[in-house]
């Protein structure tokens, strides 16, 4: 069996987009499944809108999606050359001609065959008049007019195309430049592209390069149309539907692997499993399970499959993807044990790394205060002072503080209060936080230490005293 090569061919005119990334995404792993080769290649022959920025944007998202490549990047900017050598192929065995028409005749004659009913297309005027090269002529490719050329779709099956509706297409413009469908064929051919998984934007291309293929005695490339992606309601995604850069989900703080798994299931299926590790999508994915019907992208659930991701990472896993979240919160953080503390205590409830970066605030404050002012008023009353101060006793003697050691000590402050754990811990996690809401009371002792806890309990003990809460 012929080694599969896949290939993604974004065009540097934008950023790199959800529909765009499923496609990237599926290409990759179709050939990591099967041990193939996977090409990336920019499309940049749109030198007006094509920009650096763009190019960089797309490899920043590629290089955090980690969907890594085998060849290139390719940029057609640079292969005219290659292009002018199969332009001159075509002209040479009288599949491609030089065509005179003016834009405006062209349209008149695209005109007057919809008023017959027809196609809106060229007549043909030039095709057998042997025109030679010229500075206003285009080259046109000379489609077959009998017959009919089959898309045979690995996704949709066989879509079959009059060759009476497909036009004499332009492959070259009067200014040299050449268009889309012809350098993609180029390209596919002679990087040895045999698998071709890409929108469904794109069937009404697929016959005009089948016949460039044929044209070019090349034998086709598998090819497959994947459906686009719709928002909630069912209309094209844009950006109100959150259709943004994909490094905009990376910045909103979802993990690269929830990423790719969820934008697998926008149209792919394996049974009813949803939560895949990338080793799982690459020994599990193929062609045959990707659906006819449009993928929806639903934010919720993405985010709502992030959190399980954020869970089932380990905290090494999760230390350097969470660590510029805390730094750009201007949180002082170090990749040390500390940090694998703060991680383990808030992964289990946290959806994104940003909302983890939102919990671990009072892990980096030198002083919660002001305390929330309604969870002060609530729990820091005077009566709290000799609970917090009888707290500090126990554990300061403590020699570790391991859950075992610590829920004696709190026991010993239940006997001496017959407070009940509830009415103790609340105001230790006020103290201890600022708020009401955190990890767990014990977790937290754990993580932030002897030396930090001790200090808050008494910063808590004197903000009684001093307001006479």
């Amino acid at each position: 069996m012929a080694t599969i090569i896949t290939r993604f061919p974004p065009s540097p005119t934008g950023y790199l987009h959800v529909g765009g990334a499923r496609t990237a995404l599926f290409n990759w792993l179709y050939a990591r499944k099967h041990q193939g080769k996977f090409v990336l290649r920019i499309e940049d022959t749109d030198v007006v809108r094509s920009t650096q920025a763009s190019v960089d944007a797309i490899f920043e998202a590629m290089h955090w999606l980690e969907l890594d490549w085998d060849e290139g990047p390719y940029f057609q900017s640079r292969r005219f050359d290659l292009y002018r050598e199969y332009l001159q192929r075509l002209l040479d065995s009288g599949d491609a001609y030089y065509c005179t028409c003016t834009q405006e005749e062209v349209e008149a004659m695209r005109k007057k065959a919809m008023a017959s009913g027809g196609k809106p297309k060229y007549d043909g005027r030039c095709r057998e008049r042997g025109l030679p090269r010229s500075d206003n002529a285009v080259i046109r490719f000379k489609s077959p007019l009998v017959g009919t050329t089959v898309v045979a779709d690995v996704i949709k099956g066989d879509i079959v195309f009059q060759n009476t509706e497909q036009d004499d297409f332009v492959v070259c413009r009067s200014d040299g430049t050449p268009t889309y469908n012809f350098v993609v064929v180029v390209d596919d051919i002679t990087m040895g592209i045999n698998t071709v998984i890409r929108g469904d934007d794109h069937v009404m291309n697929t016959p005009k390069q089948i016949l460039l293929y044929k044209a070019l005695n090349s034998p086709l490339p598998v090819f497959g149309h994947v459906p686009m992606v719709l928002g909630k309601d069912k209309t094209r995604l844009s950006k109100r539907h959150g259709a943004m850069s994909v490094t905009a989900y990376r910045d909103m703080g979802f993990l690269p692997d929830a990423f790719i798994n969820y934008l697998a299931r926008l149209g792919w299926s394996h049974g009813d499993q949803e939560f895949f590790t990338r080793r799982e999508l690459v020994e599990k994915f193929n062609l045959e399970n990707i659906g006819k019907s449009a993928g929806v992208f639903d934010i919720d659930k993405l985010t709502a499959l992030n959190a399980d991701h954020i869970r089932a990472a380990s905290v090494r896993q999760l230390a350097p993807r969470v660590l510029p979240f805390f730094r750009g919160k201007g949180y002082h953080a170090e990749a040390d044990d500390y940090l694998d503390g703060v991680i383990g205590s808030l992964h289990t409830r946290s959806k994104t790394l940003v909302e983890m970066t939102e919990g671990a605030h009072f892990y980096y404050r030198e002083d919660v205060r002001p305390y929330d002012e309604k969870a002060a008023q609530k729990f820091l009353k005077p009566e709290a002072a000799r609970v917090l101060s009888l707290l500090a006793e126990q554990l300061n003697a403590l020699e570790d503080l391991a859950e075992k050691s610590q829920e004696e000590a709190f026991k010993k402050v239940m006997e001496d209060t017959g407070l009940g754990f509830g009415k103790i811990a609340q105001p230790v996690r006020v103290a201890l936080t600022g708020n009401t809401v955190s990890p767990g009371i014990f977790e937290i002792i754990a993580v932030l230490g002897k030396a930090r806890v001790m200090a808050r309990l008494k910063a808590a003990v004197e903000y009684i005293q001093a307001t006479g809460a």
